[in-house]
């Protein structure tokens, strides 16, 4: 049985894409899909433990999480902070 051993919050954009739902954290630069809501949510979850495993695993969880912005406070882990996310209209000249 597998121990908790950090609780993090991190931001997640989940979008629709055609038939399917993409979940994205810029915290992380991960991404993962699904079928549906639901099934997106798991992998993601999957996704992160895989990624904070093979960081513990290799010995390289420092080196990437400040590579990506985190800061470490006291004992623990902050990931950078979203400040906004909004859609911009831009205008592209051909």
């Amino acid at each position: 049985m597998a121990k908790v051993i950090a609780k993090l919050k991190i931001p997640v954009s989940i979008l629709r894409e055609d038939k399917r739902f993409v979940a994205y954290t810029p915290a992380l630069d991960l991404s993962t899909s699904g079928k549906n809501y639901r099934e997106v949510k798991e992998r993601f979850s999957e996704i992160v433990n895989i990624f904070f495993e093979e960081l513990i695993k290799k010995n390289t969880l420092e080196e990437v999480l400040q590579n990506l912005g985190w800061k470490k406070v006291q004992s623990r882990w902050e990931p950078p902070i979203v400040i906004v996310q909004e859609s911009e209209t831009i205008q592209i000249m051909v």
